[in-house]
């Protein structure tokens, strides 16, 4: 959706705006996939945590491109939805992260 939307934002924002919302999108992803690679629970959590700081970029930038008038505020919504959405799984994510680690913590006990 990011990659579809930043076609038509203009070319002089080509390394600027658009390169930046990219790669905060992009960054979602690579940190879910990384954090799914460490052993720990606490790292696990943290990539979970660097995710949702990337997918709040992504909702700032884009406010800021529909401030500067590359979007609408129609073009918000669907993103806005999207990004909620997943901000959930996150939250949900890094809960079970917490709880599996607490569950750890009680039967070393």
């Amino acid at each position: 959706m990011v990659y579809d939307l930043t076609k038509s934002f203009p070319g002089d924002e080509k390394f600027g705006l658009t390169s930046q919302l990219r790669r905060s999108a992009v960054s979602v992803s690579s940190n879910i996939a990384e954090g799914t690679s460490r052993n720990t629970l606490t790292a696990k959590s943290h990539f979970v945590t660097v995710a949702f700081s990337s997918l709040m970029e992504v909702m700032s930038q884009l406010i800021l491109a529909n401030e500067l008038g590359f979007i609408q505020k129609d073009d918000l919504i669907p993103f806005r939805e999207k990004i909620a959405h997943i901000s959930n799984q996150l939250n949900n994510l890094k809960k079970f992260y917490q709880q599996q680690k607490a569950n750890d913590n009680d039967n070393d006990k």
